[in-house]
């Protein structure tokens, strides 16, 4: 079995017992899904406008995203999620958090007004 295999072995087996005992899904964090443990390292960029983040992004991809934006008045009004995938994108922050296969069903919590300014 791989290292993931035995983490959520052990996750079901010795600590979500014990988060669902003491509801620490109810006041702090949703209980782990396999998704949750299954996903890469998710890196997150802040900062003013204009100071250079969506460049930066292009850089590293080395070309343009699905909604990308660049220019010297803020052009980026929202919450952006880059993944690689099939086929280029965007989908909204709505049906981004009903994917159980993504790491973002936690963010539901923030209610209506952050996902339809959330895109990925």
């Amino acid at each position: 079995p791989s290292v993931l295999t035995g983490l959520k072995a052990m996750y079901k087996k010795t600590l979500r017992p014990l988060e669902e005992a003491y509801l620490f899904h109810k006041f702090f964090h949703p209980l782990l899904r396999d998704s949750d443990i299954d996903a890469k390292p998710i890196v997150m960029l802040t900062g003013q406008y204009s100071t250079g983040k969506t460049s930066f992004i292009k850089y590293l991809l080395q070309r343009d995203f699905p909604g990308i934006r660049i220019g010297p008045e803020p052009t980026t009004d929202r919450f952006v999620a880059i993944m690689h995938g099939e086929d280029e994108r965007i989908v909204p922050g709505n049906a981004l958090v009903m994917q159980a296969d993504k790491p973002f069903t936690g963010l539901t919590k923030f209610g209506g007004g952050f996902l339809t300014r959330l895109e990925c």
